[in-house]
């Protein structure tokens, strides 16, 4: 049985474009979304760390490109397009393949962390300064807490990527 994997050998073939695919972006984007917003809204205030928007960053983005900029699209662009989507389909089709290649077979771990810490550089270095704010926010507080966020997000998404897959493979 053929199944949509992010640890198999990914040189042969991505996954295949399908509902299945679809659901499983959508369940491991959903909770690594909950754990970046968990994090970030709750866990680190409360710590008394900066507390992240990452609504605001989409709006910020989204104003910036004369686009709506109301808060129900930052809320829909962070948690949808770019949450349950964008960073599943960065994984699944374009980091775990190259990885694989070039690296090869590891443990899901530290790739994970690795493709989360590119989507903090993504996030705050890049899509920041196309939304017109400051370089990596001029390394504020909120860029911190928005670094073990992002490492957070990618670890749950492939956790939640790697049970779903186990539980299909039953």
């Amino acid at each position: 049985m053929t199944t949509i994997t992010s640890e198999r050998n990914l040189s042969a073939s991505l996954p295949a474009i399908n509902f299945n695919t679809l659901g499983l972006m959508f369940i491991s984007g959903f909770f690594a979304t909950v754990a970046f917003d968990l994090w970030g809204q709750v866990i680190s205030p409360a710590l008394g760390f900066a507390k992240l928007s990452p609504h605001g960053l989409a709006q910020s983005l989204l104003g910036s490109l004369g686009l709506p900029n109301t808060a129900f699209a930052g809320y829909f662009v962070h948690f949808y397009i770019v949450g349950l989507i964008g960073y599943p389909i960065g994984w699944m089709f374009i980091f775990a393949p190259l990885w694989q290649r070039v690296v090869g077979d590891t443990h899901w771990f530290v790739p994970s962390a690795i493709y989360g810490f590119g989507l903090w550089v993504f996030a705050i270095g890049g899509i920041t300064s196309l939304a017109g704010l400051p370089f990596f926010l001029n390394f504020s507080g909120i860029v911190w807490v928005a670094l073990i966020g992002h490492v957070l997000y990618g670890i749950v998404m492939v956790a939640m990527l790697k049970l779903v897959e186990g539980q299909q493979n039953r």
